[in-house]
C-alpha cells in the first residue's frame, strides 16, 4: 500500500506563516562561493591542494549583509501574528545559535514533518534557500523523519516540480557532504543532537580535522553553506552544550517545530491541542479504565466487564468470577442477571456467601449486590495480582479491537492495537520450547475465547468479516517489535536512564524493522493486528490504524498521559492509502481507545492535566484589552476590531452570564455554542457573527478539553425493528433512496460579470501601515525585564499610513496566485482584472499581498454562487442498498440513548440537548408514523463535499399536507449563522430532492419541532 498525501488547508497555513515573514527578501537562484577543497595525499603520500569545487549556499536574510532589514522582518511577523490573532511579539527574539527564531506550534498527529518538509520546498521556491538541516533529539525521530521524505518525495514532485536531497548525516561517511555543498538544488541534511553534542568518539569527529576528509573538519565544510535549521521538538535541545553546538553551523536562520514549546521565541503558527481536535485534524479519545479494590475479610475475586442492555430483557452484567471445576477452580466469565446467586454460580465456592445481585445499573455502570457490595464496571474486587491485571488489559484491549473491527472492516479500515510492555521475556521467552511469552500466552487464551464467542452470535450478513476472522491463526494475528541482539533473537533495548529521553532507546535497527513494516501492516492480506513492542520504543510508532493502546506495565513519571495516546491520534486510512478524514464522519470513525491499568477518572484527570500545562500560552481573560486590534475574518474581508467593537463583545458576554467573575469564559458559553443558542449579537457586530465567536473561542477554558469518552460505559445493542418494514417507511424510503450525480454548466462570461461587480463594490486593500515608537531604557532593569521586553518605556507612538506605491524587487505573478488560488485559467482571471474599475485595481500597488487574498477570497464566493446557480442533478438508477441501516451499527453508549417507539431502531443517539427535544416530541407526535435518523452511508454529492441529510419522516395521511419529509436540524436558521460551507450544501440538497421526488416529499431545515409542523401543515 502507498499512503496518499494531500492539500490541508491548516498546514498551507503554517508553510505560508513562515515564508510570509520574510515577505520582501528578493528571490536568489544561487548564491556561490569557494568551497574549501582540503588537502590530499598524492602517490608520493605528500600533502598538496585538492581540487576547488564551486559551491551554492543559502543567501544571507538580515541586513546588513543580507537585505531585509529588522524592522520589515518584525512587521512581516507581526501580519503573520495578526491573521491568527496570536499576541504580537515586541521584539525579535535571538538566540546564541541564530538571529532569526520563529516558532510553530503543532499538536502531536497533524503532520509536523509533512509541514516542515513543504516549508523547504516553499522557501526554495520564493526566496531560492537550497540548504536545509533537519536536528532531531533522538534516533527515533530522525528515522521518522527520514521516512517521511521517503514517502513524500512524489508528492512534492508533483507540486514543485523537483525532488529533496536528503541524507542522514554520519560521522564515518563525510563525502556526504561534498555533495551537499556542491549540488544546487534543494539540498536536507537530518542530524541527531548526539552526533554534535556528544562527548563520544564519534560526535568529536564532526570538529576534528579527517585525514580522510582532505585535512578538513566535517563542521567548517557545513557552516559555509549557511544552512536553515530546523529544530524537530527543540524543547530536548535547551541545554547550554547543545545551544552551543547548533551556533556553529552559522544558521541565519532557526524553525522551531514542536507541541510543546518550553521556550518562547517569536511565534507565527498555533495548532494546539484544542485547535487540531476541533478542526477534527486528531482521534477522538476514549479510556477503558481498570481499577483494583480489596475487600475486607473476603478473597471474593470479581471483576465487572460491562453491562449489556437490550430492549428486550432486562439489563445483565457480564462479570468474571472463580468457579469450582473438577479439575480446579478456573476464572471465567459469567453473565448474571437481578436476583443471582454468586455462591451457587461459582459452584458453591464460600467466599462467595451472600453475593446475591440486588441490582443492575447502566446508567451508573454499577451492580449491587445484598450484602452492601458495590462494583463498578471495569473494576476489580478481592484477590487480585497483577498477573490478573494483566489479563484484564488484554482482554479488554481484544473486546475493544473487536468492536472497532465489527464497523470498520466494512469501509476497507485495517484495525491495529498496540501494546507496550517493559520486558521482552514477558512476550518472547527463550526458555520455553514454544518461546512464548506469559503476555503471548495471556493474549492467544484471552483472544480465542473472545472470538468464539463472538463467532457464535455472529448475524449471517457478517460473512466476509466471519472470513477475516477465521482466516489466519492465532499465532500469527500477533507480533513483536523489539531490540535484535547479534545471534538474531529479540532482546530489551538499552534505555536511557536520565534526561529529556529517559526511558527512551537509540536502537536504530528497531525502528527501522518498525517503519519498513509502517505501509504493510495497514493491508488486510498482511495477518497481523496485534501488536507487541517495548515500551523504549514508543516515539517509533505513529502507525495512522493504531486504534487501542494498551500498556502493560506499572505507571510512572517517565510517560505522560498526552505522550501515551500520542502514539495513536493519527487520523486512520483505508485499503486504498486515504485517509478517513470527512468532517461529517471522523470522529465516528477515528476514535482511539485507551487500556489504563488505573481509573477513568485519574487517567482523565492526569491526561487533561498535561494538556492544560500545553496551553499556557492561551489567552484566558476575556476583556476590552484583548479583543481590540485582533482581526475578524469575515466573508468580505478582514475587520480589525475597535476599542468600540471590542467593548460591545464584552458588554455581549456580561449581559448573557457568558462569563464569570474573573471575567473567563464560563461553561454556559460552551453549552450554548454546542446547542447552537448563543444569544443574538448586538446589531452592529451580527454581519459578522461567525468571525466574532471565533475570535471568542480563541479564549481558553476548561470548558474547551478535548471530551475524553469512558469506554467502559454500558453499550446497548441497537438493533433494526418492524417500524422499518412499515409500509409508509417503505414508500418514503423509495422516493428518497436514488443515487445521482451532477453537473454544473455555467458561461464564463457570466462568472466574470459577477466577479467585476463584486470586486468593484467590496474589494478595500488595506494600505500598509507602519507604527513609529520612541522610548526609552529604564533607569533600573532587572534580568525578568529584560527577558520580558520591559526594559525599555514607550515615550511616544504614532501609526502612519503609507499610500504610495509599493516599490520592491519581489516581482509577483498576479495572474498565476489568482489562477492558483481560484483553480480558475489565466485567461478568465485576466478578463476578471481588466473588467475592474482603475482606482480599485490600482490598490494593488499599495498592498500586492492583502489585494491578491482579498481578491481571491471575493472571486471564490461568485464563483460558489454561480456554481450552485447552475448546478443539476440527474439520477443514475441505482439505489443505496438498505444495508446502510445495519452495516455501521456498533454498540453505543447508554447514557445518549432515547428509547424510542415510532424509530426504525430501538434507540436514538443524540449529540445536544435540542436534537433531543426534537427527537423527544417528534416521537410521541400523533402526527408521525415512522421515522429515522439517516445513517452516513446516504449521501447527496454536492460541489463541496457529500452531505447527509438528518431525518426521514412520515406522516399520517391527511393529518399534513406534505406526507413524507426530510428534515436537516439547525440550531439556529439565520444564513448568517450558517457557514457558507454548510449553506451551499443545504442549496444542492433542495436541488436534488426537488429533481428527485415528487411533490409529496419535502425536504427543509428547522430548528425545532414547532418550526417542522409549520412547514409541512
Amino acid at each position: 500500500m502507498k499512503l496518499k498525501f494531500k492539500r490541508q488547508p491548516y498546514q498551507t497555513d503554517a508553510v505560508n506563516a513562515v515564508a510570509d515573514c520574510l515577505a520582501g527578501l528578493p528571490a536568489v537562484t544561487r548564491v556561490t562561493y569557494r568551497v574549501d577543497p582540503g588537502r590530499a595525499a598524492d602517490a608520493d603520500g605528500q600533502a598538496r591542494a585538492a581540487l576547488e569545487v564551486e559551491g551554492f549556499r543559502n543567501p544571507d536574510i538580515l541586513q546588513p549583509m543580507g537585505l531585509l532589514p529588522a524592522a520589515q522582518l518584525l512587521e512581516n511577523i507581526h501580519a503573520v501574528q495578526r491573521r491568527q490573532n496570536l499576541p504580537l511579539s515586541a521584539v525579535l527574539v535571538s538566540s546564541k545559535a541564530a538571529p532569526i527564531n520563529l516558532d510553530i506550534e503543532m499538536e502531536t498527529g497533524t503532520g509536523k514533518t509533512y509541514c516542515y518538509i513543504k516549508t523547504m520546498f516553499e522557501l526554495n521556491r520564493r526566496y531560492g534557500f537550497s540548504k536545509f538541516i533537519v536536528v532531531v533529539p533522538s534516533i527515533a525521530i530522525r528515522e521518522g523523519v527520514q521516512k517521511t521524505f521517503q514517502i513524500t518525495a512524489d508528492h512534492f514532485l508533483e507540486d514543485y516540480g523537483k525532488r529533496a536531497r536528503f541524507f542522514t548525516y554520519s560521522s564515518k561517511e563525510p563525502h556526504n557532504l561534498e555533495s551537499f555543498s556542491s549540488d544546487a538544488g534543494l539540498n536536507v541534511m537530518i542530524i541527531n543532537i548526539q552526533a554534535f553534542n556528544a562527548t563520544g568518539k564519534d560526535a568529536r569527529r564532526i570538529y576534528e580535522v579527517l585525514d580522510d576528509f582532505q585535512s578538513r573538519r566535517p563542521i567548517d565544510v557545513i557552516a559555509a553553506n549557511r544552512p536553515i535549521l530546523i529544530l524537530d521538538e527543540p524543547q530536548k535541545m535547551e541545554g547550554a552544550k547543545t545551544l552551543d553546538a547548533l551556533a556553529k553551523f552559522r544558521a541565519p536562520m532557526i524553525l522551531r517545530y514542536s507541541a510543546t514549546h518550553r521556550t518562547e521565541h517569536n511565534r507565527i503558527y498555533r495548532l494546539d491541542a484544542i485547535d487540531a481536535y476541533n478542526q477534527k485534524l486528531v482521534k477522538k479519545i476514549a479510556v477503558r479504565g481498570i481499577t483494583m479494590r480489596g475487600l475486607s475479610g473476603t478473597s471474593a475475586y470479581l471483576y465487572l466487564d460491562s453491562i449489556e442492555v437490550s430492549k428486550s430483557k432486562p439489563p445483565e452484567a457480564r462479570v468474571e468470577m472463580e468457579v469450582r471445576h473438577s479439575t480446579g477452580i478456573k476464572r471465567e466469565p459469567r453473565k448474571l442477571r437481578r436476583g443471582d446467586n454468586l455462591f451457587d454460580k461459582s459452584g458453591e465456592l464460600d467466599q462467595y456467601k451472600g453475593f446475591v445481585v440486588g441490582e443492575i445499573d447502566a446508567l451508573r455502570n454499577v451492580v449491587s449486590f445484598l450484602n452492601g457490595v458495590e462494583v463498578e464496571s471495569g473494576e476489580a474486587v478481592g484477590d487480585v495480582n497483577e498477573a490478573a491485571l494483566r489479563r484484564i488489559q488484554i482482554r479488554e484491549a481484544i473486546k475493544a479491537h473487536f468492536e472497532k473491527e465489527r464497523t470498520l472492516f466494512a469501509q476497507g479500515i485495517k484495525v491495529l492495537s498496540l501494546f507496550f510492555i517493559d520486558e521482552v521475556v514477558k512476550y518472547r521467552d527463550y526458555s520455553r520450547t514454544d518461546e512464548k511469552g506469559e503476555y503471548a500466552r495471556l493474549f492467544e487464551q484471552e483472544y480465542e475465547a473472545l472470538k468464539a464467542e463472538l463467532l457464535a452470535e455472529l448475524p449471517l450478513e457478517a460473512e466476509a468479516w466471519r472470513h477475516h476472522l477465521t482466516r489466519f491463526d492465532v499465532a500469527k494475528i500477533h507480533n513483536g517489535y523489539f531490540s535484535i541482539d547479534k545471534k538474531g533473537k529479540l532482546t530489551d533495548p538499552a534505555v536511557k536512564a536520565r534526561g529529556e529521553d529517559a526511558g527512551l532507546s537509540d536502537d536504530a535497527d528497531a525502528y527501522d524493522l518498525i517503519l519498513k513494516d509502517k505501509e504493510r501492516l495497514l493491508s488486510f492480506d498482511e495477518p497481523v493486528r496485534f501488536i507487541f513492542s517495548h515500551s523504549a520504543l514508543r516515539e517509533g510508532w505513529d502507525n495512522p490504524n493504531v486504534f487501542v493502546i494498551c500498556t502493560l506495565k506499572h505507571s510512572d513519571n517517565t510517560i505522560s498521559r498526552r505522550q501515551e495516546v500520542g502514539r495513536g491520534l493519527r487520523l486512520a486510512v483505508n485499503q486504498l492509502g486515504d485517509r478517513m478524514d470527512d468532517p461529517a464522519t471522523v470522529h465516528h470513525v477515528n476514535v482511539l481507545t485507551v487500556v489504563a491499568n488505573e481509573s477513568y477518572k485519574d487517567f482523565v484527570a492526569a491526561l487533561q492535566k498535561d494538556i492544560t500545562a500545553t496551553l499556557s500560552a492561551r489567552p484566558r481573560t476575556a476583556d476590552e484589552a484583548y479583543f481590540s486590534g485582533k482581526v475578524l475574518k469575515t466573508e468580505h474581508g478582514d475587520v480589525t476590531v475597535t476599542p468600540q467593537m471590542a467593548k460591545l463583545i464584552c458588554r455581549y458576554l456580561i449581559k448573557n452570564d457568558y462569563t464569570d467573575d474573573n471575567d473567563r469564559i464560563a461553561d454556559a458559553y460552551h453549552e450554548a455554542v454546542k446547542e447552537g443558542a448563543l444569544a443574538a449579537l448586538p446589531t452592529e457586530l451580527a454581519p459578522m457573527a461567525e468571525a466574532v465567536h471565533q475570535l471568542i473561542g480563541t479564549l481558553f477554558s476548561d470548558a474547551q478539553l478535548p471530551p475524553v469518552d469512558d469506554a467502559g460505559q454500558a453499550k446497548v445493542q441497537n438493533p433494526r425493528n418492524a417500524n422499518f418494514e412499515k409500509r409508509e417507511f417503505q414508500e418514503l424510503w423509495a422516493r428518497i433512496n436514488r443515487r445521482a450525480i451532477y453537473s454544473v454548466s455555467f458561461d464564463t462570461e457570466e462568472l466574470v460579470r459577477k466577479c467585476i461587480r463584486a470586486l468593484d463594490s467590496e474589494l478595500k486593500v488595506s494600505p500598509l501601515q507602519y507604527h513609529i515608537i520612541a522610548g526609552e531604557q529604564v533607569e533600573q532593569a532587572s534580568y525578568e525585564a529584560l527577558k520580558s521586553g520591559e526594559a525599555f518605556r514607550v515615550r511616544a507612538s504614532t501609526t502612519e499610513t503609507h499610500k504610495a506605491s509599493v516599490h520592491s524587487s519581489v516581482t509577483y505573478d498576479l495572474l498565476g496566485k489568482l489562477a492558483e488560488a481560484t483553480t480558475l485559467t489565466r485567461a478568465t482571471i485576466a478578463a476578471i482584472l481588466k473588467g475592474i474599475g482603475a482606482p480599485i485595481f490600482a490598490q494593488y500597488r499599495t498592498n500586492p499581498e492583502d489585494f491578491i487574498q482579498k481578491a481571491g477570497t471575493l472571486i471564490n464566493e461568485q464563483k460558489a454562487t454561480v456554481i450552485v446557480e447552475h448546478l443539476s442533478y440527474d439520477p443514475t438508477g441505482e439505489t443505496f442498498s438498505a444495508n446502510i441501516f445495519t452495516q455501521e451499527k456498533e454498540p453505543r453508549d447508554l447514557s445518549k440513548a432515547f428509547k424510542a417507539e415510532r424509530h426504525v431502531f430501538d434507540y436514538v443517539f443524540t449529540d445536544s440537548k435540542g436534537e433531543r427535544s426534537f427527537v423527544e416530541e417528534l416521537d410521541t407526535s400523533s402526527e408521525v408514523v415512522v421515522y429515522a435518523k439517516l445513517p452516513r452511508g446516504f449521501f447527496i454529492p454536492t460541489p463541496v463535499g457529500n452531505y447527509n441529510p438528518d431525518w426521514a419522516i412520515a406522516f399520517h395521511q391527511g393529518a399534513v399536507k406534505h406526507i413524507y419529509f426530510v428534515a436537516e436540524t439547525k440550531g439556529s436558521l439565520s444564513s448568517l449563522e450558517l457557514r457558507g460551507i454548510e449553506e451551499s450544501k443545504i442549496a444542492c440538497a433542495r436541488k436534488f430532492f426537488a429533481k428527485i421526488t415528487s411533490e409529496q416529499v419535502k425536504y427543509d431545515v428547522v430548528d425545532s419541532y414547532g418550526k417542522l409542523m409549520e412547514v409541512v401543515k
